[in-house]
Parts: C-alpha cells; structure tokens; sequence
C-alpha cells in the first residue's frame, strides 16, 4: 500500500511541475487579406529556419493575424511568419533569392545579407505570454 501511494504521490507532484503554456501570436502589418500567413515556432538553434517545431497557418481577417500554441512547455523560443499571397505554401523569392513575399521574425531579428539568426530572434515564456511581429 506504501508503494501505492508513493506512485500515486510521484506521479501528481510531476503533473504539477510540467509547467505547460500558452503562447499566442499576433502579426500585424499585412498589405492585403490576400493570401494566408504562416508562423513557424522554433525551439533550437539547430533546427532553426530548418524543421519547425510547431507551425500554424492561418486566414487574415483585418490585414492581420492571430495565432496561439496551447500545451508548450515552458522554455526558450523563436519564431518566423510570413504572407504566403500567393498561397502557394512557400515563401517566394526572386532571382537572387530574396524572399518577394514580406517576412518576420520574433524580437524583430534582422539577418545581414541573409536571414536572421536564431540568437537574435529567442525568447524565452515561463508563463501565458503574447508576442506581436510586424511584417
């Protein structure tokens, strides 16, 4: 019976310690409903603008967008968004391989001659938290 209740006891005190929240994404900024716009939440360096750890596409309503990612665990972050116009379910570029298609990134991460980088586009939620992107 000790043993029971000791699992029992284990068990709920690592329900009440995985600390899961809410992170929700407004983009703003958009020139038309045209479209639809993609947000990309990263959660390593290694796979970012790589492999999304979680994504969500969503219609615009109002030149803009809000999104939200339930059931995270508490941790550090990036996210990447875009206006697929065309929804073609990538981000255009032109010939030099620019995107033609506006983009953004969390903390408003600018790369220099080339995308962002992860460093600067990280952030960390401990608790519900909102971030807002202006394309």
């Amino acid at each position: 019976m000790t043993k029971i209740i000791t699992l029992i006891t284990l068990f709920i005190c690592s329900l009440m310690s995985a600390q899961n929240v809410k992170l929700t994404v407004a983009v703003s900024g958009l020139k038309s409903n045209t479209g639809i716009v993609k947000v990309g939440l990263y959660n390593s360096d290694g796979t970012f603008l790589k492999t999304t750890y979680k994504s969500i596409t969503s219609e615009i309503k109002n030149n803009e967008v809000v999104v939200t990612f339930d059931n995270l665990p508490a941790g550090e972050y990036a996210i990447t968004t875009y206006h697929d116009e065309n929804n073609n379910g990538k981000l255009d570029k032109n010939m030099m391989g620019i995107p033609s298609e506006d983009y953004a990134a969390s903390n408003n991460a600018k790369g220099f001659m080339g995308p962002p980088v992860y460093k600067d586009a990280k952030f960390v939620i401990e608790k519900d938290s909102k971030i807002e992107i202006i394309l």
